[in-house]
């Protein structure tokens, strides 16, 4: 009898990559993908890294691809943006061995900047679209995929969500079958895309795509489940998890295969329900084909175009049940907050004081645009902080920006900053970046990268010296700085602002929640130096509170003894103590 697992789905991913064999697996940590790597890296059979984007993911997997093995790259949605460039060029080219993209998709905005669909880009890249409903599917679609690949000679994308990927289901496991490496054969026709051979390969695309939507209607990962016909639902993913719940009795076209839609199979369904409904979440990406099909249905018109779809959302949009409101739905927010002991914490607190403005990037620090600490005035996207400065500066001139610096991080300046900091350098910027060092990729869960020392697999290796790096880009004026010493830190940005040329200053100070650290210290309030004057408050440690008399307490069981506190106290009401 078969082993069977519970596992969340981004696990059964990894699993069903072990089984379809894959040799090659290249990520950058991104929320909801990120788990993905973090259990395909348990497998030996597979080599698996952490490269510094996913631009760079993607062409590890398309190179190994190519000569032969299947291979495969994962990503958050908007990592998709930036591995754009290899995708749709990778689409003419094709695989020779199987080629997946792992994309999660997130409805909801869990942990992303926007609700972007990746089948919209898939479309526009003529790249073929799977999305599994549960963990055993995300599982077993990973054969399918590399089957689809090699057999239609093109790259495939595996559309996931936040749901699908943080949730749990029972997975039967299979043995590791892997197919013999395909011959690789020197083809510059196929894999050189130049002008001349890129139109030749856009006519082969296109057939492709026509022959796989011809063939769609086929595929056993598209099934239709006819109960009763007076309602119909095509649906596919989650949704589909929520449409069997609310209409367990009803006809579902249940698709695997979301790009190239399989026409034959929707007109044979939609000819024998009475009232046919698309389930989709994000954009009307079924719902547009069909209707160009002169299918009636329902869509957008009923259902949101925004967020993630729920059973409730089903029974009050299409029965007229409106769910009851549970006592646990009235609970006040809990916004998310910079952990006890954070480095950014402190780094925020000296810019506050300084009156200063911050260009912001993509990670924990992005809580430095609310308050307490409401120093960072833009987001937008990974490593775009320093290229906003510049941006200003190149708009308003040098005096304007005398106020503003970029902060990013160090995962952040590996993955993408360092082009914006060489841009800045090139065209004569007279910025301050602060490159806030924690020593990992805080925000997806302490995944290492080019700078940590450490790969994927654990292996110890050389790190990237960001400081060396910065000085060989010709940046006179680089200075590392340790973060938890305000005093001094505020006399160096102070004295990198006033500058005239592009400065860089390290703001270094380890992550609290990093495996292995430890705090010996913690802080103690002495209540009879206290003045009440509220200055430790200002940072926003979670540790601290207010008592009823204006005096503050510390719960030594959240404190860290970052002294962050103790530092910013003017009357020496705070000490640092031994942990008993």
């Amino acid at each position: 009898m078969a082993e069977k697992k519970i596992m969340l789905g981004n696990e059964a991913i990894a699993r069903g990559a072990y089984e379809a064999g894959v040799k090659v697996s290249a990520a950058y940590p991104g929320t909801p993908s990120t788990e993905i790597s973090e259990n395909i890296v348990k497998y030996d059979e597979i080599y698996a890294e952490w490269s510094p984007n996913e631009k760079v993911a993607t062409e590890v997997a398309i190179g190994a691809s190519m000569i032969g093995v299947r291979a495969m790259a994962s990503m958050k949605h908007v990592g998709l943006n930036v591995a754009s460039d290899p995708l749709y060029t990778a689409s003419y080219i094709g695989a020779n061995g199987g080629l997946m993209i792992v994309v999660a998709d997130d409805p909801g905005l869990y942990s992303s900047q926007n609700e972007q669909d990746t089948r919209a880009v898939a479309r526009a890249a003529l790249v073929p679209v799977i999305e599994p409903s549960d963990s055993q599917e995300a599982k077993d679609f990973v054969a399918e995929a590399m089957r689809i690949s090699e057999e239609y000679d093109t790259p495939v994308i595996m559309r996931t969500t936040t749901r699908l990927g943080h949730s749990q289901g029972v997975v039967e496991l299979g043995e590791r079958v892997v197919p013999d490496d395909k011959p690789y054969e020197r083809d510059p026709g196929k894999n050189v895309m130049m002008p001349g051979n890129a139109i030749k390969r856009h006519l082969h695309v296109e057939a492709r795509m026509d022959r796989l939507a011809n063939d769609a209607s086929e595929l056993a990962i598209n099934r239709a489940e006819y109960g009763d016909t007076s309602i119909g639902f095509i649906t596919s993913g989650i949704p589909y998890q929520y449409v069997k719940e609310v209409f367990p009795k009803a006809s579902v076209l249940k698709l695997g295969l979301v790009y190239p839609l399989p026409k034959k199979l929707i007109e044979e369904f939609a000819a024998k329900v009475d009232k046919l409904y698309i389930i989709e979440e994000l954009e009307p990406v079924i719902e547009e084909q069909v209707k160009s099909w002169g299918i009636e249905c329902i869509g957008k018109e009923a259902f949101t175009k925004q967020g993630e779809y729920s059973a409730n959302l089903l029974r009050e949009v299409i029965l007229g049940e409106k769910a009851e409101i549970k006592p646990y739905e009235n609970l006040p927010a809990r916004p998310p907050i910079l952990c006890p002991g954070c480095p950014h914490r402190s780094t925020f607190t000296v810019l506050k004081k300084l009156k200063l403005h911050a260009a912001g990037d993509i990670g924990c620090y992005t809580l430095g645009a609310v308050p307490p600490l409401s120093v960072i005035d833009t987001t937008l996207c990974m490593g775009s902080s320093i290229s906003t400065l510049h941006g200003m500066e190149k708009a308003k001139g040098k005096e304007y920006i005398k106020n503003w610096v970029a902060v990013i991080g160090d995962s952040t300046f590996m993955h993408t900053g360092v082009n914006s900091l060489m841009n800045m350098v090139y065209n004569q910027g007279t910025g301050t970046v602060i490159i806030m060092d924690n020593s990992t990729t805080g925000m997806t869960g302490h995944q290492d990268h080019a700078a940590t020392g450490k790969t994927l697999k654990g292996e110890v290796v050389p790190a990237i010296n960001i400081y060396e790096l910065c000085k060989s880009l010709g940046i006179k004026n680089v200075v590392k700085a340790d973060v938890f010493d305000i005093v001094n830190f505020e006399k160096i940005v102070k004295e990198e602002v006033a500058k005239d040329e592009v400065s860089v200053i390290i703001a270094c100070g380890p992550c609290a929640l990093l495996k292995g650290m430890k705090f010996p210290n913690v802080c103690v309030p002495d209540t009879e130096k206290c003045k009440k004057c509220g200055a430790c408050l200002k940072p926003g440690c979670p540790a601290l509170t207010k008592n009823e008399d204006g005096t503050i307490s510390i719960d030594d069981t959240m404190c860290n003894g970052c002294g962050l506190c103790m530092r910013t106290c003017p009357f020496g009401a705070i000490e640092l103590k031994e942990r008993s």
